[in-house]
C-alpha cells in the first residue's frame, strides 16, 4: 500500500508543480475520483504532499547543491517530483529507511520516466545520503 501511496503522492506533487494548484485540493480531487478503487493511505499521501510543498525550497536547494553541471531548471518536472518526495521521506519520515526511499524513487522513475532517469535519481539521492 505504501508503494502505491508514494506514486500517488508523486503524481499530486507533479500536478501541483505543473498547474500551481493547491496541493490539498489536488489530494481531495484525487480521492473523490479514485478513492473507492484505490488501495492507498490517504493520510500518508496528504502528509507527504503537504510536507513537500511546505519544504519545497529547502528540498530544491538540496537537490540543486548535488547536481553536477546542471541547474534545477533542467531537471524534468517528473524527476523533480520524484526527488522531492524521496527527499522529504528521507529527511522527515523517521520510520522509513533511506535505502527504501531511494529504491522506491528509482522504481517510480522507471515507471514514469526512463532508464537514464533512474540512474540520475539514484545518483543524486545516494550523494545526498553520503554527504
Amino acid at each position: 500500500m505504501r508503494k502505491r501511496s508514494r506514486e500517488i503522492a508523486m503524481e499530486i506533487v507533479y500536478q501541483s508543480t505543473i498547474n500551481d494548484n493547491d496541493p490539498k485540493e489536488l489530494v481531495e480531487d484525487y480521492f473523490e475520483e479514485y478513492g473507492e478503487s484505490e488501495e492507498a493511505d490517504r493520510g500518508y499521501i496528504s502528509m507527504i504532499v503537504s510536507g513537500v510543498m511546505e519544504k519545497r525550497e529547502e528540498l530544491d536547494a538540496l537537490i540543486e547543491a548535488n547536481l553536477v553541471k546542471w541547474k534545477l531548471s533542467r531537471v524534468s518536472k517528473i524527476n523533480l517530483s520524484i526527488l522531492r518526495v524521496a527527499l522529504y521521506e528521507m529527511k522527515y519520515v523517521e520510520d522509513i529507511p533511506n535505502n527504501v526511499s531511494i529504491n522506491e524513487a528509482v522504481e517510480i522513475s522507471k515507471k514514469y520516466s526512463d532508464e537514464q532517469s533512474a540512474a540520475f535519481i539514484n545518483g543524486i539521492l545516494d550523494k545526498i545520503v553520503k554527504a
